[in-house]
C-alpha cells in the first residue's frame, strides 16, 4: 500500500524540510488538502522543482473548474475532488492527464461514484473530517470498502483519516491502493518507525475481528438441508471467495470446503468422478478465528498455525459463524 504523506500536518518544519523529510523516509505520494485556496499551488510548484514524488491533490471546493488551468499547468499526479462540496456533476478537460478521485465522506452512499466510473480512476474514503487534521477512523468503513471493490472491480481505493499502523494493516490486507497518513506521521517521536509501521508493521491493537470481518450476509453458506457436492461448487463460484462455510440448523460452524478442499476430494474419485461426495471435499475440522480477537492476537495466532492461511472462518463464543476473514491482498512477509 503506498502511503499518501499529508505535508500540511507538520507544524514545526519549513516546506522545503517536510518535503526532504518526507523523500528520506519513503512517502510514495505527497498529500496536499485545498480548501477552496489557489495559493496551494504555489506551494506544489515548489514541491515540483524539490522532489519527483507525485502530489496527491485534493480539492475540497463548490467551485472546482477554477482550479484546472493550475492542474493542467502544473501537472498534478493525483487530483480528487470532494463529492459533497459539488453542485453539480463534474466534467474535467481532456487536457487534464492527472489520475482522476472522487472522495466521499462516510455518511456517503458508494454510489456517487457511478456517473464518474468511466474517466475516474479512484475513490478516496474520508473516514475522518476532510482537510482536517487527526480523529479516529470510523470503522463503517470497512464494509463500504468491500462493497465498493465488489461494484468497481477494476477502480483503485484510497483512504484518508484516523490511519495509524493498525488501521493500516487492515487495509493492506483489503487491497486499499493508497493511505493518506498526517498527524500519526508527523507528529510521531520517530518519523521512520512510523513509516514502517503504516507499510509493513503492526502496532497496539484498538479493533476486533469483528469491525473489518466480511459478515456472515457477505458469505457462502450452507446448511445441511442444502448441501450437495452441485450446490457447495454453485456457492464457490456465485460469491467468489474461494470457500464455503457449512453451518447446522442453529448456525454454528459446521466445516468448510475450500477450492484445495475440492481438488483433493476429486483427486479421490478420478476413475469415476460421480462418486465424489459431499464429505469427500469437506474439512470439518477447520482453523477458525473468534470474531473478539484483537488485530495483534489474530496476527500470532495466524503465526502459529504450520501451515499458510488464506482466509479464516469467524465465531462468536458460542461457535455461531459469524463472518470470515481472507488475507488475498497481504505480501507473504507481513504473516
Amino acid at each position: 500500500m503506498k502511503i499518501s504523506a499529508s505535508v500540511y500536518s507538520s507544524k514545526s518544519q519549513s516546506l522545503p524540510e517536510i518535503i526532504k523529510d518526507l523523500d528520506v523516509h519513503g512517502a510514495d505520494l505527497f498529500h496536499i488538502d485545498c480548501n477552496d485556496d489557489l495559493s496551494v499551488f504555489d506551494d506544489i510548484a515548489v514541491i515540483k522543482q524539490l522532489s519527483k514524488t507525485p502530489v496527491d491533490l485534493h480539492i475540497i471546493s463548490s467551485e472546482p473548474e477554477k482550479f484546472f488551468s493550475k492542474i493542467e499547468e502544473l501537472k498534478v499526479d493525483y487530483v480528487t475532488f470532494q463529492y459533497e462540496n459539488l453542485k453539480a456533476e463534474l466534467t474535467l478537460p481532456e487536457s487534464i492527464t492527472a489520475k482522476l478521485g472522487l472522495a466521499i465522506m462516510s455518511d456517503t452512499d458508494i454510489s456517487v461514484f457511478e456517473p464518474y466510473a468511466q474517466k475516474f480512476d479512484f475513490i478516496l474514503f474520508m473516514t475522518t473530517t476532510p482537510g482536517q487534521s487527526g480523529g479516529v477512523f470510523d470503522k463503517t468503513n470497512f464494509k463500504k470498502i468491500r462493497q465498493f471493490r465488489q461494484q468497481f472491480p477494476d477502480k483503485r481505493f484510497h483512504v484518508d483519516g484516523g490511519v495509524n499502523g493498525e488501521v493500516s494493516f487492515i487495509l493492506r490486507n483489503m487491497g486499499v491502493y493508497a493511505s493518506v497518513s498526517g498527524s500519526y506521521l508527523m507528529t510521531s517521536e520517530s518519523m521512520g518507525a512510523a513509516m514502517l509501521n503504516l507499510k509493513t508493521h503492526e502496532v497496539d491493537s484498538h479493533f476486533q475481528v469483528k469491525d473489518f470481518m466480511r459478515t456472515a450476509d457477505e458469505l457462502p453458506l450452507l446448511k445441511l438441508k442444502d448441501r450437495s457436492v452441485n450446490a457447495i461448487l454453485q456457492s464457490i463460484e456465485d460469491y467468489d471467495v474461494g470457500f464455503t462455510i457449512l453451518i447446522d440448523e442453529n448456525g454454528k460452524l459446521d466445516g468448510i470446503v475450500t477450492n484445495a478442499d475440492v481438488r483433493k476430494g476429486l483427486l479421490k474419485h478420478t476413475d469415476n468422478l460421480n462418486d465424489v461426495t459431499v464429505e469427500d471435499i469437506t474439512n470439518t475440522n477447520p482453523v477458525k478465528a473468534n470474531e473478539n480477537f484483537s488485530v495483534m492476537e489474530l496476527l500470532r495466532f495466524i503465526k502459529q498455525q504450520s501451515f499458510a492461511i488464506s482466509y479464516l472462518p469467524v465465531v462468536d463464543d458460542a461457535n455461531k459463524v459469524t463472518g470470515a476473514v481472507t488475507f488475498f491482498n497481504l505480501i507473504k512477509g507481513e504473516l
